[in-house]
């Protein structure tokens, strides 16, 4: 089975996100992207030098099929949340630069779900990045409570990004120190 050629040509004007400066832009039809990463329903690629995040929507913009949602049931609203489904949502997150995902990498400290009083769960999620001040935080911490969001029995999320403890390269998983050749 052979891999699909990085290289593309951008079909249509697409919305992205500038990697590592968080600034939004749009990338012209016609240009020519080689396609750096694929993981997680978002792609990450080269654009005259410079690297871009492009969210699974706009997977047609570079030739590629948007990311299909997970094949779930929903229990009745307000109904228990599967918390293994939500740590599953959140391997499906990736920093643009980095091809493991946020939970392997150890940035996610807490996930907790919390029953509401009107009905539904709020889950409250405490993760951090691997450098302060890292412009993309906003991203990942979105892609984060957006794949939350559709998980059966949530109806609320909230992301905070923490500082303490510091993050380093022992929270990593083997498997991720493996794959990115820290072992």
């Amino acid at each position: 089975m052979s891999t699909p050629d990085p290289t593309v040509t951008l079909t249509r004007d697409c919305e992205a996100v500038m990697v590592p400066s968080g600034t939004s832009v749009t990338l012209q039809k016609g240009g020519q992207a080689v396609i750096t990463q694929a993981l997680g329903g978002t792609f990450t690629v080269v654009v005259n030098g410079n690297m871009f995040r492009i969210a699974g929507k706009d997977a047609d913009a570079i030739g590629r099929e948007p990311p299909a949602a997970p094949a779930q049931t929903a229990p009745a609203p307000g109904g228990p949340v599967d918390e293994k489904l939500l740590w599953a949502q959140m391997k499906t997150c990736f920093d643009p630069e980095i091809p493991v995902n946020v939970v392997d990498l150890g940035l996610i400290y807490d996930c907790k779900v919390l029953p509401l009083p009107a009905g539904g769960n709020r889950v409250e999620v405490k993760m951090t990045l691997t450098a302060p001040g890292c412009p993309m935080a906003g991203s990942i911490a979105a892609d984060v409570k957006s794949k939350l969001e559709g998980v059966p029995g949530v109806t609320e999320v909230n992301v905070d990004i923490v500082w303490e403890p510091p993050w380093n390269q022992q929270m990593m998983t083997e498997a991720a120190k493996l794959q990115l050749g820290l072992m």
